[in-house]
């Protein structure tokens, strides 16, 4: 979950995320459980803008890179060639030493500022609606809902995570998501059907419950919603 963006993540996968952006990855519960016969695991590079001197990123050379760097405010998705060359340079860093690291670094910022292979991940809407300071408010929300969407949640159980009555909690949700509670709660549960109905070892009322919904008929009503289609025409999409 990035902002208001719900996806998956998988193998080489590459996200160049801007700060302050609220953000949440979650393993399947094949990795959490131990089940999975590898970890899953990542690198991660964080960086503050003045990392390098206050002046640094307004020399002539970086104007390109500070072009990116306010694109990268709804996280960005790198694609293509570009997240190849970038994911080889990036393994390769935890053996190197701190001047190599940087100088890959700047390598790394030189291939993003000029590559286009990128998909937004968070919508302008969000990034311009975001109280920066409901943020660790946010993330114990959203932790919470991936955590239990497969559960009955209520309103009460969901405000008092965010330490908030239900009213102000609504009114908090609607501001910050951009939907109401429960249309953000079936749109993550939608998303992980779409998972699982590419497994074809599930059928759709296995899916349905696993996803949180408690009968067949509101689980076909909310998918049609969010995908316009049935989850059997949905599958039947995948079907190469």
């Amino acid at each position: 979950m990035v902002g208001d963006h719900i996806g998956y993540f998988g193998e080489e996968d590459l996200v160049f995320m801007g700060s302050m952006l609220p953000h949440v990855w979650v393993n399947d519960s094949l990795y959490t459980s131990g089940q999975a016969d590898h970890l899953a695991d990542a690198i991660v590079i964080h960086f503050a803008e003045n990392f390098l001197g206050d002046g640094f990123l307004s020399i002539p050379e970086m104007q390109e890179f500070r072009k990116f760097l306010q694109l990268s405010e709804r996280g960005m998705a790198i694609k293509g060639k570009t997240r190849k060359k970038i994911n080889v340079l990036l393994k390769q860093m935890p053996q190197m030493n701190g001047i190599q690291r940087l100088s890959t670094l700047l390598s790394i910022f030189d291939i993003m500022s000029s590559t286009t292979e990128y998909d937004f991940l968070a919508s302008p809407k969000f990034v311009q609606n975001f109280q920066y300071d409901a943020s660790d408010r946010f993330r114990k929300v959203t932790e919470y809902i991936m955590k239990n969407f497969d559960q009955d949640i209520s309103l009460p159980e969901i405000a008092s995570v965010a330490s908030m009555g239900v009213t102000a909690f609504c009114s908090f949700f609607k501001e910050q998501y951009r939907v109401t509670f429960v249309e953000y709660l079936n749109a993550v549960r939608i998303g992980h059907a779409c998972k699982l109905l590419s497994e074809h070892d599930r059928n759709v009322v296995e899916v349905a419950y696993e996803c949180g919904f408690n009968n067949l008929a509101n689980f076909n009503r909310q998918f049609k919603k969010v995908k316009n289609m049935t989850p059997t025409s949905y599958r039947k999409t995948l079907v190469v």
